[in-house]
């Protein structure tokens, strides 16, 4: 008996998403709630589950394809046997047969083939690895895998391929030769074509849903608020002697490390209350003023820029928030954070000094009125106290919607951030 396999709900507003990934193949055998498909939407990506246990009998649409909420995309055989799994010498014999995807079986260039043996799995590689394996001449079964479950990406291939020195050929050459648990089966030979001088390369991929709804947002905020930036700076010495002092002390405490990250949200609830039109909102020819603050935490995630939302975080402990902005800097790595952990937000704390910003004007988040910016830290020299000494400085950048908020108001703001990270006591006293 078949059981039809539909687009399960993505989130309030979200009606529709791409097939980023078939996860089985058909003939593959499912278990009840395996993941057998990943969906990409404009906020998150999300596994497919199977209904029942069984064996995957159809894909009925594919990679790359839009599908709505409650469209059929596969169907379960419930009474149906696996269909046996090549062996890894097998389905490399087949990569090199037609190493191009071209040809004689244009099925190649569709399909993913299974190249990875390990003790106790195969995994399947998708197209995009798959061609990268062949360019570059890496050996997948060597390279760990970053993505989903531990399978292999593009940047996975290529970063392993640039520790080796490895460069990508100008003609695809064949894979090189899985290993099997047992007996290793004979390399195929290496084809390599001559290299073209000068030879100048371009690749066409298409935008994924959630960096098409970046730029979506990103400009409709330029189009919309009257942005402006205002800088400052601040001396980072008392917080870092505090982490310093107490580090080992928090984490055997609370399990976890104190960061940077907590001083600037207790800051910015502290500086909140001074001036509420940075937590405030436009609806229309309302504004909306919150007496709590759910700060919006950019998170880099391999997909692009996420903004999980740290809620309550005035009434949070600094223990609170590290944990929280911790588990959410996890999940958007393996791409389990929910919609609902993406919606809302009153303000937004943005940290490109981990990256090495010196010093940038972000983009404010929409409905939000403002955006922090913080950055890297660097010796610099300043003058205190009439003498020229040398302190840990961060430049900090507040973006605001000028329609909403004051220029007064918006550096009284952050001179109050400042005051509080230079000077931690504030955070305990209400100051």
């Amino acid at each position: 008996m078949a059981t039809d396999v539909q687009v399960p709900a993505l989130g309030e507003s979200i009606t529709e998403g791409t097939l980023a990934q078939w996860l089985k193949k058909p003939g593959e055998a499912v278990a009840a709630d395996e993941a057998i498909a990943s969906l990409e939407t404009d906020k998150v990506t999300v596994d497919v589950p199977s209904p029942v246990a069984g064996v995957l009998a159809e894909q009925l649409v594919k990679e790359g394809d839009t599908v709505a909420v409650g469209a059929l995309i596969a169907r379960i055989d419930q009474g149906g046997s696996a269909s046996a799994v090549a062996t890894p010498a097998e389905a490399a014999a087949a990569a090199t047969t037609n190493p191009q995807g071209a040809g004689e079986n244009p099925e190649l260039r569709e399909a993913p083939v299974p190249l990875i043996a390990d003790d106790d799995h195969i995994t399947t590689l998708s197209p995009a690895v798959r061609r990268a394996v062949l360019e570059y001449h890496v050996d997948p079964s060597k390279i760990q895998g970053s993505g989903k479950d531990g399978r292999l990406t593009k940047d996975d291939v290529i970063a392993a391929a640039q520790s080796k020195g490895a460069e990508p050929s100008p003609a695809i050459a064949p894979a090189p030769q899985a290993k099997a648990p047992a007996e290793p089966a004979p390399a195929a030979p290496s084809i390599k074509a001559p290299a073209v001088a000068g030879e100048r390369k371009e690749e066409r991929v298409k935008m994924s849903r959630i960096r098409q709804t970046i730029a979506k947002r990103l400009k409709e905020a330029q189009n919309t608020a009257a942005m402006l930036t205002t800088f400052n700076d601040v001396d980072m010495t008392a917080v870092i002697e505090a982490r310093a002092r107490y580090k080992d002390l928090f984490e055997k405490k609370h399990g976890i490390r104190l960061g940077f990250m907590g001083f600037f949200v207790k800051a910015c609830a502290l500086a909140a209350k001074d001036v509420p039109s940075v937590n405030a909102s436009l609806d229309g020819e309302d504004i909306v003023y919150h007496d709590y603050l759910d700060v919006s935490v950019a998170v880099s995630a391999p997909k692009g820029l996420v903004v999980p939302v740290v809620r309550n975080a005035q009434a949070l402990s600094f223990a609170d928030i590290e944990k929280t902005i911790a588990d959410f800097g996890k999940r958007a790595k393996d791409g389990t954070l929910t919609v609902d952990e993406m919606t809302g937000g009153t303000f937004t704390i943005t940290n490109g000094g981990v990256f090495g910003s010196l010093m940038s004007t972000p983009i404010i988040n929409p409905p939000q009125s403002a955006v922090l910016g913080m950055h890297r830290i660097e010796q610099r020299p300043v003058v205190k106290d009439g003498q020229i000494v040398a302190r840990p400085m961060m430049y900090l950048a507040l973006s605001y919607d000028h329609r909403l908020i004051d220029g007064r108001e918006a550096v009284t703001f952050l001179v109050r951030v400042k005051e509080a990270i230079e000077d931690p006591t504030r955070l305990l006293i209400d100051l």
